[in-house]
């Protein structure tokens, strides 16, 4: 009797000691749950940190790019301009002045043989320069009137010294922009023609282009850089007009120096919506490669994943927001200029946000 009391007790006193066991199990289970949690939480924190820190960054280095920008092209490309510009201008009101119009080209007449003809000229003007006694050699009455031809928006001269010269001029919405030169020169006319000196901006890539096409295809050449010029004022001034129209509502804007990489961010709503566009092509005026994403910012509107274990024992990592991307407004980047695009994402905006928080809610 008395020894199974004392088993009995025994087997109590054992269960008593159990239970400080299970208590203080349960609380480390339920501290290391909150370690992660705020383990969780301090991680976020710490990614918002780098992305800012590199945002930062990013912000300066473009900084520095527009300031090299403006170092670059405030002396001696500006010298180069105003002197090719009376250059050009020369040379058109010499051709005026002995009754000569300029000759336009359309389609087909711009080709390698004319090309081909202009080079052989100039180069036949020079050697009758070189040598003034030689009376045998008559001036060639096309070159006395300096002779250019106009083919679409550039305007080609031939000048001095045996050197063709090409006029750029770009549009923006059917109003002019700016004017860029290149002389292209060549010892002889069976030699090669290089580029002697340009006024396009250093960061379009014109050496690469006369490395690919002057040599083989100088009319190809001479195309493709008045492409290149179009298409790069063309995005500058689509960003320019929609900083001035839409300014208020634009919170950070991004863009490379040749404009081949926009990125952009409207605060002005109930979420942050983030505008990524990238150009495959310099060539190109609408982009390739398109993101828009909405997130948000409204407490309400955020998936919650806070520090709470679930049943596989993985803790969650804090509330954290949840893009949805805004298909209507890539496909309206894809086809219409930056300004339109901007119009339309606006103007569809509230209705998208609300059938996306909806399907949000009810998911």
């Amino acid at each position: 009797m008395e020894s199974d009391m004392e088993e009995s007790s025994m087997k109590k006193g054992i269960r008593k000691k159990s239970v400080p066991g299970d208590h203080a199990r349960k609380q480390l289970e339920h501290l290391k749950g909150r370690t992660y949690a705020i383990t969780g939480e301090k991680f976020i924190q710490e990614e918002d940190i780098r992305l800012e820190t590199t945002r930062t960054r990013l912000s300066n280095v473009l900084k520095r790019h527009e300031e090299l920008k403006e170092r670059l092209t405030r002396d001696s490309d500006r010298m180069i301009f105003e002197r090719l510009q009376k250059e050009f201008e020369a040379a058109r009101a010499a051709q005026t002045e002995a009754c000569f119009a300029e000759i336009c080209l359309d389609g087909e007449q711009w080709n390698d043989g004319l090309l081909a003809t202009i080079r052989e000229r100039v180069h036949m003007e020079a050697d009758r320069k070189s040598m003034p006694g030689d009376t045998s050699m008559l001036p060639d009455p096309h070159f006395h009137g300096k002779t250019t031809y106009r083919v679409g928006n550039k305007v080609i001269c031939c000048l001095e010294g045996a050197r063709i010269g090409i006029q750029y001029e770009t549009f923006f919405a059917g109003e002019p922009c700016d004017l860029y030169h290149c002389v292209l020169e060549s010892k002889s006319f069976l030699e090669k023609m290089t580029v002697i000196e340009h006024t396009v901006p250093f960061f379009l890539p014109i050496r690469e282009a006369e490395n690919d096409f002057l040599s083989s295809n100088a009319m190809k050449f001479i195309d493709y850089i008045g492409e290149l010029l179009q298409a790069y004022v063309d995005r500058r001034e689509q960003v320019r007009l929609i900083k001035e129209l839409y300014g208020n509502q634009i919170g950070e804007l991004y863009h490379s120096l040749p404009y081949h990489v926009i990125e952009f961010v409207l605060d002005d709503f109930d979420c942050k919506v983030t505008i990524s566009l990238r150009y495959a092509d310099l060539g190109s005026v609408l982009p390739t490669r398109i993101r828009v994403l909405a997130w948000p910012v409204h407490p309400s509107r955020r998936v919650s994943i806070t520090g709470t274990t679930n049943k596989k024992g993985n803790v969650a990592l804090g509330t954290q927001p949840v893009p949805a991307r805004l298909s209507y407004a890539e496909d309206a980047l894809r086809t219409m200029s930056l300004p339109e695009a901007y119009a339309e994402i606006v103007l569809n905006l509230p209705r998208a946000l609300q059938q996306i928080f909806q399907n949000l809610a009810t998911a």
